[in-house]
């Protein structure tokens, strides 16, 4: 059992380390040696694991998708107020891609261009939030001059542009920067509750 532990312990630190050179120096400019040497594993040991770069990058982005599987668990149908809950999961997204280097590389492998599988994380965090706005819709909480569309893309560009730059300026918060998105873009987007 000892060595079944060690087996995935090393393997997940191998899919960590590929995660922090991919994040560091893109898909392209990261080596093995450099992978192997991050985990503090042999170049054979990392061949025990993974076949090629490839498998690694696979293994990454597996590894993010199920962790943004775990923070869209909450499906937005299940959810008493799904504005409230996408308001509430964008900062929950944007959180973790600060602290959690493979769910940020997961997501960075999409706009790699030297990465050629077809997974993007991108694509999912976008069907998820079309899916809570056509909840909000369906209970009327959704303005009904909002195009589900162009919601849908703010949602996601502002994620994406929160988490971006603040990886290249320190004085930017991805956090604060969604909290000022949202203040601005909730009285847009919610439907107006009628006066008595």
């Amino acid at each position: 059992m000892a060595k079944q532990d060690r087996a995935v312990r090393t393997r997940q630190e191998l899919i960590r380390s590929a995660a922090v050179a991919f994040d560091r120096s893109g898909y392209a400019l990261s080596s093995l040696t450099e992978i192997s040497r991050g985990a503090g594993v042999s170049s054979g040991a990392l061949h025990f694991h993974f076949s090629s770069k490839q498998a690694l990058g696979m293994a990454v982005e597996e590894s993010a998708a199920r962790a943004l599987a775990d923070i869209v668990a909450v499906h937005a149908r299940h959810h008493p107020a799904p504005l409230q809950h996408l308001v509430e999961t964008s900062h929950v997204l944007a959180r973790r891609l600060d602290e959690d280097v493979v769910l940020r590389a997961g997501f960075g492998l999409a706009a790699d261009a030297t990465w050629m599988e077809d997974v993007s994380l991108w694509r999912t965090w976008r069907s998820w939030v079309r899916t809570t706005l056509t909840s909000a819709r369906r209970e009327a909480a959704l303005s009904p001059d909002v195009p589900i569309e162009d919601a849908v893309s703010a949602v996601t560009a502002a994620v994406v542009g929160a988490q971006a730059l603040g990886r290249f300026d320190v004085e930017w918060s991805p956090e604060y920067a969604l909290t000022q998105f949202w203040n601005l873009m909730l009285p847009r987007i919610s439907a107006m509750v009628p006066t008595e």
